[in-house]
């Protein structure tokens, strides 16, 4: 019988350290593993004379909230200026949240603007790419990616699977234990996005737990493409947001990160392609453009801040800040005397509710005690909104550079665990796109014309000890949603 029983505790250490091994070696794997073919793309580098660019405020001015909203409007001329192919890649593209207040329809809009446009055109191509979140995670159909379907438009929803996994701790049970009885079935559980959305299966909700998204931002069609910051969410339609227009071959390159996304999705889906107008002129132009995604994004955004010299000048607009391999570079930049200003969201709402601050007042703290005040912050005055930009602006004496798009500056947005799109832009100063940026962030710095900003103080001592405590343990054992 003695003999017996240590056999049984034998078998059972067995079984507890197999499974301990392969819970470490999941973990390990599923985020270093090598990304698909295609996934963090680079573009060649292209000259242009037309860079556009556009941005969504909301603001107070004389005790009235103020909208300039620019960025969905140009999407939808865009959208029916286009003569043989649309390709939209969002990430949230829906109307749920709560009717406290009353969200412009965006997302209904962006949907009647291409269900429109494919019925004057049956002919011409369209594909809209997305993310799970929309159909919270396969618990329920999107009813606006379902209406496009029954009008002919191909819809994709990525598949998240293939992609790293950016909170191992978590993701390694899940993909052990959970992935393999599927999302769908009948949801009983709240929706953690709006209360009035429709509620998700236990399965549903433990994926979306592994928090990782497609979460680029892009338009392209035959004659022009546009990489922005904004989603087509009704809640968001508030948000600070920019955008940039690019023409010529360079959407050749779009298309092609994109048909990475398909071959790891839908693989029955074949993008269009970009035919150079006929009597287009030499590629020629005061701009250098270049697309990347992903990791791509991250070398870029480093390498830049890292070359600034003392007589330049860093304006960051940021939603999350939280990398420090961007963090570090900033505070650098600042004491070998670059001019660093930097405007974020407080991260104290979202979409009406309370948050509770993290990552940026943290990080912002730690920028401006690391730089010995060098670092100068200021925070965007959110009342209804978020300030969800994400554009860096570095100013030279002659030349200046704009890296901006869909990804934050945290490691899920930067190190290839998200897909993400930015464009980066060198062009003279008194080039039209670099005044436009220019006076963008003086406006909202100098508050000129609006209360867009206000000065750190207001956010400085707003953090627990609790809340602290919190953001170390997350940020050590990568259990953030940022």
């Amino acid at each position: 019988m003695a003999k017996l029983n240590i056999k049984k505790k034998h078998y059972k250490h067995i079984i507890i350290w197999s499974l301990v091994i392969i819970y470490i070696s999941t973990m390990v794997y599923h985020t270093y593993k090598s990304l698909p073919a295609g996934i963090s793309y680079e573009s060649e580098v292209y000259r242009m004379d037309d860079v556009q660019f556009y941005h969504d405020l909301t603001y107070q001015k004389d005790g009235e909230l103020k909208k300039e909203l620019n960025i969905f409007e140009r999407i939808n001329e865009i959208i029916m200026d286009a003569e043989e192919f649309i390709v939209i890649d969002m990430f949230m593209f829906n109307g749920y949240y709560d009717r406290k207040i009353d969200f412009p329809p965006i997302s209904e809009n962006l949907e009647d603007t291409i269900i429109k446009k494919k019925k004057q055109n049956p002919d011409i191509k369209i594909i809209f790419i997305s993310d799970e979140i929309n159909t919270g995670y396969n618990s329920y159909p999107s009813k606006l990616l379902s209406r496009l379907e029954e009008n002919g438009v191909e819809v994709v929803y990525t598949n998240l699977n293939r992609l790293r996994d950016p909170t191992p701790l978590y993701s390694g049970i899940w993909r052990m234990f959970f992935q393999w009885f599927g999302q769908e079935g009948d949801g009983w559980i709240m929706n953690p996005f709006a209360s009035e959305a429709p509620e998700l299966t236990a399965r549903s909700y433990l994926k979306l737990l592994n928090v990782k998204a497609n979460h680029r931002k892009i338009v392209a069609t035959d004659k022009t493409a546009l990489v922005s910051s904004a989603n087509p969410h009704d809640a968001s339609g508030f948000h600070g947001n920019v955008a940039f227009e690019v023409e010529g071959p360079i959407i050749q390159e779009i298309l092609d990160a994109e048909q990475a996304v398909l071959a790891i999705s839908e693989k029955g889906v074949q993008m269009p392609t970009y035919e150079p107008k006929k009597d287009a002129a030499p590629e020629k132009g005061q701009y250098k453009v270049q697309y990347f995604t992903e990791g791509k994004a991250h070398k870029h955004i480093v390498e830049a801040i890292e070359k600034t010299k003392p007589d330049q000048k860093i304006r960051l607009g940021m939603f999350y800040i939280a990398d420090r391999s961007v963090i570090e570079p900033l505070i650098k930049a600042a004491k070998r005397g670059v001019d660093v200003k930097i405007i974020l969201d407080p991260n104290q709402t979202a979409f009406g509710n309370k948050k509770t601050g993290l990552p940026n007042i943290p990080v912002a703290m730690e920028m401006v005690e690391d730089s010995k005040g060098a670092i100068d912050i200021r925070w965007y005055n959110t009342t209804i909104q978020q300030y969800h930009t994400k554009m860096m602006y570095i100013k030279g004496k002659k030349e200046s550079t704009i890296i901006a798009g869909s990804a934050n500056y945290t490691k899920r947005n930067l190190e290839a665990f998200n897909l993400e799109a930015d464009l980066q832009i060198q062009g003279p100063n008194d080039s039209k796109v670099m005044k436009d940026v220019d006076a963008y962030f003086e406006r909202l710095w100098n508050n000129d014309g609006g209360e867009y900003t206000v000065e750190y103080g207001k956010y400085e001592d707003t953090l627990t000890y609790v809340q602290r405590a919190v953001y170390a343990v997350q940020k050590f054992l990568r259990l953030t949603t940022y």
